[in-house]
């Protein structure tokens, strides 16, 4: 054999079947599957115009793959658009999308096929699929008429996508709804869907395909009725459309420079979102319902839906989530189980009692939502309809409201916690096993523990007030007190402590802090002496008392006080690093601080925050945060103090706050225009404070000529314009921060200052932010810093030296701007 002949051939033939191959790959590059191709492992399909892509994808961290759609340019997981949402493939590679028969058609990797457009029945060539710039993926067959076969616009998944179309076809007798995803990972139709209802052409969100818990109201010819927004609308314009055979709601973008579209989300909540950027992401532009509680059965059975809480969702005590990894995924609808199996109906006993004797217990939960579907029962008092619920195996709870007995059989879903203020909150009796909750004789043996325990302590407490007096043997010294968990000093005691007060650590809206050193066991204090306290002896002690009985490892710990005459200190244990306004604002500081402990000062503060307005028995409103209010322990762990001092609040916040404390700079609107003061006042100065975090500056700085610089201003166009944040940093810091901790706390600090407090954060939220459990949307720019870019030079400037600082070239004063001199 002449090998030297045959190898142009082997060349040849190996040229032309890698030309066949690269040519394969582009054409599937391009926006169409003809009929004598296919489409498999990681090849994909682009739109003419690079917006759309679709190929095989798997969500998430999910093993299945799935034939998806998603925008090309976007970086992130984006997915519009799913063939096969309840039969994924798990092998791409031997899977295969092809034209079959005149349907395009997906084959597993058994070549059976599991998915298909399942509209016509043909052998045509002509037959193709294409990819459209708007994201309709359509089957066109040249030589029909009307060529049209099929397209995804009338098979949507869980996005709605500007110019589809959602509604209900007459001839087929069947909605086109949007259903959300099970859950991140698994976008198999979840509980919850968008659908149109024909009585009244409105579009209802349903749960399970049968519980209506949210509707646009009818349409006018215009608008629905509940969305009157749609009428002042610049960004979207729609269309209802009435036919013979079909009814449906499409909607068009005004400007297609943004992507923007509608999802039925996870959340049970209906969301229009826009793609400003890669910096920001995906922006919520609107949502319904607007909170998340109003989602029905969001919880599932047994779980508790509480909008005050972050995770909204938690088990009753008494039970588990059926699939912690569900619940993981913020996969909730499986709701919760049993830890323990009730004695009634699972006993030997013909009383429904276990081999002790005990029956099942019900476990009492106040200011609840009750849930529907329950039955009235006939009893005379509350005991009696315990009893009805009690004798019946099937009935899981029991309410007792108005002299009328209701029962609830089965699972308790719809279940919500609401704050003790709320009028239309019941009480609710959930049945558990005995041994979920304490017999009578438990409480007695209890009981007795307890009293030995409190007696002990007083004990213990006694010997060591003895030993701080027998330790007290200076002369005119004064004396300490233990009272409760705090010490109650004398006056003279800490004026001897303090050295008659000769070293001064600081000082705020409430008065000077001073160094001191306990003469008993010379442990170092800071010691606060209050200005101006109002308050008689007696409410003092009492609020002094409850602000010492509140631990969190980021607030600052009180150790005593001092009450007496007018005179009202309180005694704090010592920072060694001092506050953070010495370590951020000082030029010859050298120990600068870097961004990691930065960022980790900023979380910290958060969580003491969230515990002062959500976890404490009385929520607290400090009423002055600042950077002289956090204090550095050893380790440059954060310690908020001066919380408490302020005021108490009961839940409803309606009491307004009379008396302006706080430090200007960082005070919000609402402490000049007279509102009612809530934990949303102290949400804006911390994102005042974060701008300086950033920037390593005070917010406001004053030149010689009279201008002011305002950081805030400028930090807030840099984010929403997508600029460069690392401009925004603290030059000291020479670039070396982590960029998107950097883009997340400069967003939040947007978010925090935001004019209308109800669209700024909670505190838990922001902490989830800052932990990076959740994602932070780009937020709009604050009305008074519009204000200030129109007319930079018609600001009135509020200082702490003078009442009014007023820079005035032309036009009229423009409103407002709080800062700090």
């Amino acid at each position: 054999m002449d090998l030297n002949n045959n190898v142009p051939r082997y060349m040849l033939a190996a040229l032309l079947l890698c030309l066949f191959h690269i040519t394969h790959m582009i054409c599937l590059g391009a926006d169409t599957i003809s009929a004598n191709q296919s489409l498999s492992g990681v090849q994909t399909i682009v739109s003419a115009g690079g917006i759309f892509e679709l190929g095989f994808h798997k969500p998430g961290n999910s093993s299945n793959y799935y034939i998806c759609m998603w925008y090309k340019q976007i970086p992130f997981d984006n997915i519009v658009w799913i063939a096969n949402r309840e039969k994924p493939v798990s092998d791409r590679f031997s899977s295969v999308l092809r034209i079959s028969n005149g349907n395009l058609v997906l084959f597993n990797e058994s070549q059976i096929p599991i998915w298909s457009t399942n509209v016509s029945s043909t052998t045509s060539t002509s037959v193709h699929a294409v990819l459209q710039d708007d994201g309709n993926l359509v089957l066109i067959d040249e030589l029909k008429s009307p060529s049209l076969l099929w397209q995804s616009f009338d098979n949507p998944a869980h996005a709605w996508l500007p110019g589809s179309k959602l509604g209900y076809n007459n001839t087929t007798r069947r909605n086109q709804p949007i259903i959300s995803w099970k859950n991140s990972e698994d976008p198999t139709p979840g509980l919850f869907s968008v659908e149109l209802d024909q009585s009244d052409n409105s579009f209802r969100i349903v749960w399970n395909r049968s519980k209506i818990y949210w509707t646009t109201g009818a349409w006018n010819g215009k608008v629905f009725e509940k969305v009157p927004e749609m009428k002042e609308n610049n960004i979207f314009y729609y269309s209802f459309i009435t036919e013979a055979n079909k009814s449906s709601l499409t909607y068009f973008v005004k400007d297609n420079s943004t992507f923007r579209y509608t999802l039925m989300d996870i959340s049970g909540q209906v969301k229009q979102v826009n793609w400003l950027g890669t910096n920001i992401g995906w922006s919520l532009f609107w949502a319904q319902p607007r909170q998340q509680c109003e989602v029905y059965a969001f919880c599932g059975a047994f779980g508790s839906c509480n909008q005050k809480s972050l995770p909204f969702c938690n088990c009753l005590k008494g039970f588990v989530p059926k699939s912690q990894s569900d619940w993981n995924l913020e996969d909730y609808s499986g709701g919760c189980k049993r830890k323990n199996k009730l004695q009634c109906g699972n006993n030997m006993s013909t009383n429904g009692a276990n081999h002790n004797g005990e029956r099942d217990k019900f476990l009492p939960l106040s200011s609840m939502s009750l849930p529907e579907s329950a039955q009235s029962a006939t009893a005379a008092d509350v005991e009696e309809c315990e009893s009805t619920c009690l004798n019946d195996c099937s009935c899981t709870a029991y309410a007792y409201n108005s002299s009328t007995c209701s029962i609830w059989i089965g699972d308790l879903i719809n279940l919500k916690q609401l704050s003790v203020d709320d009028r239309t909150g019941k009480s609710l009796y959930v049945r558990l096993a005995a041994s979920e909750l304490q017999s009578k004789k438990n409480n007695i043996v209890i009981g007795i523990v307890l009293g030995a325990v409190a007696g002990f302590t007083v004990l213990v407490g006694l010997i060591v007030l003895v030993i701080l007096i027998q330790r007290n043997k200076i002369v005119g010294l004064g004396k300490a007190v233990v009272e409760g968990s705090l010490v109650a000093f004398d006056y003279r005691y800490l004026q001897n402590a303090t050295k008659n007060f000769s070293e001064k650590l600081g000082g705020g809206g409430f008065g000077s802090v001073f160094k001191g050193t306990l003469p008993a066991d010379s442990t170092l204090v800071a010691v606060k002496r209050l200005e101006s306290v109002s308050q008689g002896e007696k409410q003092f002690r009492t609020e002094v008392s409850t602000i010492g009985t509140i631990q969190h490892v980021n607030l600052a710990m009180l150790r005593g006080f001092c009450c007496e005459g007018t005179k009202r200190l309180l005694v704090y244990d010592y920072m060694p690093n001092g506050s953070l306004a010495s370590h951020l604002f000082r030029i010859n500081n050298s120990n600068v601080l870097d961004w990691k402990t930065r960022y980790q000062i900023a979380l910290g503060t958060a969580r003491g925050l969230f515990y002062l307005h959500e976890k404490c028995r009385d929520c607290i409103i400090h009423c002055d945060i600042k950077p002289d209010n956090i204090l550095l322990d050893a380790e440059f762990h954060p310690k908020l103090a001066d919380f408490g001092l302020a005021k108490l609040f009961g839940r409803d916040f309606s009491r307004v706050l009379t008396t302006v404390r706080g430090t200007r700079g960082y005070l919000a609107p609402e402490w000049i225009s007279g509102e009612a003061i809530t934990t949303k006042a102290d949400v804006y100065s911390y994102g005042m404070m974060l701008f300086e975090f950033v920037s390593g500056r005070r917010n406001s700085e004053h030149f010689e000529e009279g201008e002011v610089d305002f950081f805030p201003n400028m930090a807030a166009k840099v984010i929403i314009e997508g600029g460069d944040v690392v401009s925004l940093l603290d030059p000291r810091l020479e670039g070396n921060a982590d960029e998107d901790e950097l883009i997340r706390v400069c967003r939040v600090a947007c978010w925090c200052i935001q004019d209308d407090e109800t669209h700024r954060p909670s505190m838990g939220h922001i902490v989830q932010i800052l932990e990076g459990i959740i994602n932070v949307n780009l937020p709009p720019l604050p009305k008074i810093f519009q204000v200030f870019m129109d007319n930079p030079d018609d600001i009135i400037f509020f200082t702490e030296s003078s009442s009014s600082q007023k820079v005035h070239r032309h036009g009229t004063a423009c409103p407002l701007l709080p800062l700090e001199s």
